[in-house]
């Protein structure tokens, strides 16, 4: 009959409960990240840097035969 009895918390109490729990959790996660160096900030900047320049000269490349080939396509055409 006890556990009846016992009254349920309200709902600021809960609510505060629940977000001092988050900020606890919230700044020992915080505590885990291990930040790069900037060496290697700088190379992987330099990676994508290069990834992208080789992409769009690839869609350059695709873009431009589809035009030439369209052209030629057209030519014919008339």
């Amino acid at each position: 009959m006890s556990d009846k009895a016992v009254k349920k918390e309200n709902f600021f109490s809960r609510t505060g409960k629940n977000v001092s729990k988050f900020f606890r959790d919230s700044k020992s996660e915080v505590k885990k990240i291990v930040w790069p160096t900037p060496q290697t900030v700088f190379k992987n900047t330099g990676v994508v840097l290069v990834t992208i320049i080789v992409i769009g000269l690839f869609i350059f490349g695709l873009d431009t035969f589809f035009m030439n080939l369209l052209g030629l396509v057209m030519n014919v055409a008339k």
